[in-house]
């Protein structure tokens, strides 16, 4: 049975947060003289010269109206790096616990387990790219605190079966993480409203994607709002920058705009798929549902390089279990996705 306390590495669960100022006041002021802040303003803006709102309040809720989950249930951080890394320093104690990794899928998780000496179990995925739903189930063990399914995966694109997933929450005593990057892309639905059914349940999703605000690094998660009070708990104080803050404030109020640039994407995607099937050197082309296609080419190193001489850049994943031979290629604007096909009918 899930026992969010019993999970949490002692020194997690003793741990006394870092009280900021701004945590600390609650109502309306005009004058403040509680943070030691410069209080003539900054080169750049008035605004600067004060700390972000440290919880992220305004954005939680309007994420909250535009998801349909509590704000306390929404912890914002750093891009969905910083929630990846507060799981493993919540739940993993360093050179005794571990993760189940599902490859091939996101780098981070590995390289995120290994800054923080935990043990990393290896799952491959199946030919399909589904789960070994067996294996994974003979991989747990008392030390397995975390499993990370990446739903569309990356680099792959499929969506992971969702009945595989809940038979993974409903076995699994640990922290399931649903990382929900390219959820905008797919026909699958997001699984927020399994949260108030799988306490164990994190869910990952970011600004960087369909929202076009990489440069922003806004992430979100998902979670009961116990696990969200862990999150809250470890982070730095002022994660989330003003500027990142206000620009991702702007940037919710045009839905339909980033719903417009989705069908695009989705419809590019297709054109690509039949512009790609057109051609001798391509030999597969995996079903995606996010916004790149997993491309199987005769001499995938060479035809990046070749890519790149053309001032063409893609990303070559031949060196990734399940993927050899592999190109992964964003979808582009319509006229990037031209030039890449013009060159490509050349080579």
């Amino acid at each position: 049975m899930f026992d969010l306390n019993n999970l949490l590495r002692e020194n997690i669960r003793n741990l006394v947060p870092y009280s900021s100022a701004r945590d600390e006041f609650k109502g309306q002021a005009s004058v403040f003289l509680d943070a030691n802040e410069n209080s003539f303003g900054s080169p750049l803006d008035a605004q600067y010269n004060r700390y972000p709102d440290p919880m992220q309040q305004k954005l939680k809720e309007k994420i909250s109206r535009i998801k349909g989950v509590p704000p306390q249930h929404i912890f914002i951080g750093n891009g969905s790096d910083e929630a990846i890394d507060i799981l493993f320093r919540a739940f993993c104690n360093p050179g005794k616990d571990n993760v189940i990794l599902l490859p091939p899928t996101y780098g981070m998780y590995e390289v995120s387990a290994h800054i923080n000496d935990v043990a990393v179990r290896k799952i491959p995925l199946l030919e399909n790219f589904q789960m070994d739903i067996d294996s994974i189930s003979e991989a747990i063990d008392e030390n397995t605190k975390l499993i990370f399914i990446c739903s569309p995966n990356n680099p792959t694109g499929n969506s992971m079966e969702r009945e595989d997933i809940e038979i993974v929450l409903n076995n699994f005593d640990g922290i399931v993480v649903v990382d929900e990057a390219y959820i905008n892309f797919a026909k699958q639905k997001t699984m927020i409203s399994e949260l108030t059914e799988y306490p164990n349940l994190v869910i990952l999703q970011t600004l960087s994607k369909a929202w076009g605000l990489a440069g922003l690094r806004v992430g979100m998660a998902f979670a009961s709002e116990e696990v969200t009070g862990v999150f809250n708990k470890i982070k730095p104080p002022y994660n989330v920058n003003a500027v990142s803050q206000q620009l991702a404030l702007d940037a919710l109020e045009n839905v339909g705009q980033v719903n417009g640039w989705i069908r695009r994407t989705v419809e590019e995607r297709e054109r690509m798929v039949k512009a790609l099937a057109a051609l001798s050197f391509v030999k597969k082309i995996f079903p995606s549902d996010a916004n790149f296609l997993l491309v199987r080419v005769d001499d995938a190193p060479g035809l990046y390089r070749y890519l790149v001489e053309q001032g063409i850049v893609v990303r070559d994943r031949s060196n990734v279990i399940l993927c050899e031979g592999c190109l992964r290629i964003t979808v582009g604007t319509e006229a990037e996705n031209t030039v890449l096909m013009e060159a490509l009918m050349k080579k």
